[in-house]
């Protein structure tokens, strides 16, 4: 049923992972399907805020995300799986999306937390991505 499964962790927020991350290998395990993990780095913020960062502060940060990406996936993801890693750069649920698309997953596999008062007022990532994926999602209560 799945070929290609897209789980979206936070590499600074074990609650990302240590409950999605066994779901999304058992999906992988029963269907034979190839994980593809995303971690995507969030835009620097606009304005004043931005001229104390340096001009190469983005790319940077990609680069230690995908050095970090690699250790968890190397520590965490049992030998065997198919697995691919993915770094993205922009808003989380965005990325986390096209990433989807650019890899044709049939299934999003990501955590949730339990909502607080600011996640009604702004939407947390994984309400974004069930509203607007076409794809499949499996949200994992943290």
């Amino acid at each position: 049923m799945y070929k290609k499964i897209l789980f979206s962790v936070d590499l600074n927020d074990d609650a990302s992972w240590q409950k999605a991350l066994p779901a999304a290998l058992q999906h992988c395990q029963a269907f034979g399907a190839e994980l593809h993990v995303l971690t995507v780095v969030p835009e620097l913020p606009m304005g004043v805020v931005n001229l104390y960062f340096a001009d190469d502060a983005g790319a940077r940060l990609v680069k230690a995300a995908k050095e970090d990406l690699a250790d968890f996936v190397n520590k965490r993801i049992p030998a065997g799986f198919p697995v691919k890693r993915h770094v993205a750069h922009g808003t989380i649920y965005t990325c986390i999306l096209d990433a989807a698309d650019a890899v044709n997953a049939d299934l999003i596999i990501m955590a949730s937390h339990r909502p607080a008062m600011r996640d009604y007022l702004l939407g947390p990532n994984a309400a974004r991505v069930v509203r607007h994926s076409t794809r499949s999602v499996l949200v994992v209560r943290a």
